[in-house]
């Protein structure tokens, strides 16, 4: 089955052939050396000089590593929705005693600044949360604009990057994130099962100066410990580990630049693709996600007669809508290690789905439209 969803992603083989090595100690020289090149490559790719911590877990327990680690009782968080994601860290924050103010968001569209200042200005926050890249929409949103207000009204920014870093950019220190979340299985094309936040000054001074955290093993005081000694503070997954640093080793080697500007190019040729076959698609053009495109179900036509037949007859596995979404959206993930063949390959199945299921395009358009933004882009 060929994957083209917003993660897991496809492997390259380097970094599946890494997960076959021999199990080595997690304490041992050997293992340190390949943790320290792992933080090393971590901060590249994050374009910080902040620590980056490591956790055995799925995006998830970044997320809630994140939000535990800083959050009190009774503190007041500003949370932008928008989406399923951007839901979640709301729901985390909540989960852990924190008054959670809400902007809504309408899904497929982005957040008016104004109204997150109002919110701000409103509350007794501490802390604001934001989903970057909204995977359930196909949205990415300005990261740098919260992060502006996050440090006018001193504010802890907690942004979950997990489908935008090593896909998007993601400027950490510059954009004053202090929590920065991300995990394995998206751009950073390793195997799922590894959760990382970067961590500014400010977000450990407020850790260490929080004596109510309800976390154990997703307390990031323990991970920071530990980074000292050049270890984790529980048994990591070696073997995932082997991936990761296989597939950062790729990125240090593609280089971030230009693998941010391939997810461009894969984003736009997805998109003009798309209104070439004749269907809308799902997010505002001025805020569409460079790592995922939501794209509308044409009328009279269901999930099955799209992402049933692209999985039945032509082996590949796009996404659909989530909650309010389901049955209205299919969703192609382009990050990790898609090239332009992949895209290829989905956009010409697409054709013949719709075609079959009695969708009026012009055959061949929509591969047409695709082959002419790379071959302008390059």
């Amino acid at each position: 089955m060929k994957l083209l969803i917003p993660g897991p992603v496809e492997l390259d083989s380097e970094v599946l052939l890494a997960m076959a090595k021999p199990v080595m100690g997690h304490r041992t020289p050997d293992f340190e050396e390949i943790l320290a090149e792992c933080w090393r490559l971590l901060k590249y790719v994050y374009q910080t000089r902040n620590d980056v911590a490591i956790i055995t877990g799925s995006g998830t327990s970044a997320m809630e590593a994140a939000v535990a680690s800083v959050i009190k009782e009774g503190d007041e968080v500003v949370s932008i929705t928008g989406g399923k994601f951007g839901e979640r860290l709301g729901e985390i924050a909540a989960a852990f005693g924190a008054k959670v103010r809400k902007v809504e968001v309408e899904w497929g569209r982005t957040f008016a600044i104004e109204e997150v200042e109002k919110a701000i200005a409103e509350s007794n926050a501490t802390a604001i949360t934001l989903t970057h890249n909204e995977t359930s929409t196909g949205v990415v949103h300005d990261a740098r604009a919260v992060g502006r207000l996050a440090r006018e009204y001193d504010l802890l920014f907690i942004a979950d990057c997990i489908t935008s870093v090593g896909g998007d950019e993601v400027k950490t220190d510059e954009w004053g994130i202090d929590l920065c979340i991300t995990g394995s299985q998206k751009c950073l094309a390793a195997p799922p099962g590894l959760g990382f936040v970067a961590v500014s000054e400010r977000a450990w001074e407020a850790i260490e100066s929080n004596a109510e955290k309800r976390a154990y093993y997703l307390d990031l005081a323990k991970y920071r410990k530990s980074l000292a000694k050049r270890t984790t503070p529980f048994t990591p997954s070696v073997t995932l580990i082997y991936g990761l640093h296989a597939a950062l080793k790729k990125i240090e080697e593609e280089t971030l630049e230009a693998r941010i500007r391939r997810h461009h190019t894969l984003a736009e040729a997805t998109r003009k693709a798309a209104e070439a076959m004749n269907l809308e698609l799902f997010a505002e053009r001025r805020c569409a996600s460079n790592t995922v495109t939501a794209i509308k179900i044409p009328p009279g036509l269901s999930d099955d007669d799209v992402r049933g037949a692209l999985k039945r007859e032509h082996g590949i596995l796009v996404a659909g809508g989530q909650a309010q979404l389901k049955g209205r959206i299919f969703r192609i993930g382009h990050m990790g290690n898609v090239r332009f063949g992949d895209l290829a390959q989905v956009l010409s199945a697409l054709e013949l789905v719709l075609q079959k299921a009695g969708h009026e395009l012009e055959p061949g358009a929509g591969v047409a439209a695709a082959e002419e933004v790379f071959s302008r882009e390059g």
